[in-house]
């Protein structure tokens, strides 16, 4: 697992990744590693996935949701102003279709609002804004190695970020909340187990890392082809 991890955030550029068993793993793991609970807020927009809402109510958080540019199907971020109250958290931008959305505006307004950015990526897995990979635009970032996608482990996922806390949580949270895994107590020849936290069994088998290896090699070419 941590092959796969390390050669994908090299592709996209970014310090940490970490792999689950889908894309909505990846969501739900994001929106924990942000500490989203009861009262708060998080803004998606109105044209998406259902598991880009529903992340949010898995951590008993309130989805709200903003329209999308009809020109491009993407986040408005001349409407997001309107929907930020006091309980808001973070808001969720989805690259859809394959196009990055305006990250230059959602920056600008995470930064005035002090919220964070998190992107539902899983259609553009290999592409670019302003010369920078996706995968590097927002504080998380969300893939799916889902069938239908651009690379294919028969489910998965995956959240990048620059923030070694979230990578942490992240990695915990996979693994029933529990703070080390088996490689890491053959490591250090322990034998207890630490919970610390209330999580799930996402972890991502070595079989599907051994596939998601293979098929990443052949990115670019399928990105071509598509």
């Amino acid at each position: 697992m941590a092959e796969f991890e390390k050669m994908f955030a090299d592709f996209v550029g970014a310090k940490y990744a970490v792999a689950v068993s889908s894309g909505t793993a990846a969501l739900h793991a994001a929106m924990f590693a942000l500490g989203i609970s009861p009262g708060d807020e998080v803004i998606v927009p109105a044209m998406t996935f259902a598991a880009t809402a529903n992340c949010v109510v898995y951590q008993g958080g309130r989805p709200v949701f903003v329209n999308v540019d009809p020109n491009t199907l993407l986040i408005d971020p001349d409407k997001l102003d309107e929907k930020i109250t006091p309980n808001t958290k973070a808001f969720i931008a989805v690259d859809y279709a394959g196009q990055p959305c305006d990250y230059d505006s959602l920056r600008a307004i995470s930064g005035r609002h002090n919220l964070a950015l998190i992107v539902d990526a899983c259609h553009a897995l290999g592409a670019t804004y302003k010369g920078r990979h996706v995968g590097t635009l927002a504080d998380l970032n969300i893939f799916s190695f889902h069938p239908v996608k651009h690379i294919n482990t028969g489910e998965g996922g995956m959240v990048t970020t620059d923030n070694p806390e979230f990578a942490e949580q992240m990695r915990i949270f996979r693994n029933h909340g529990i703070t080390t895994d088996h490689r890491q107590r053959e490591q250090q020849g322990s034998w207890f187990y630490e919970m610390v936290d209330l999580g799930y069994n996402y972890r991502l088998t070595d079989f599907q890392c051994a596939l998601g290896i293979s098929q990443l090699r052949k990115l670019e070419k399928w990105i071509k082809r598509r």
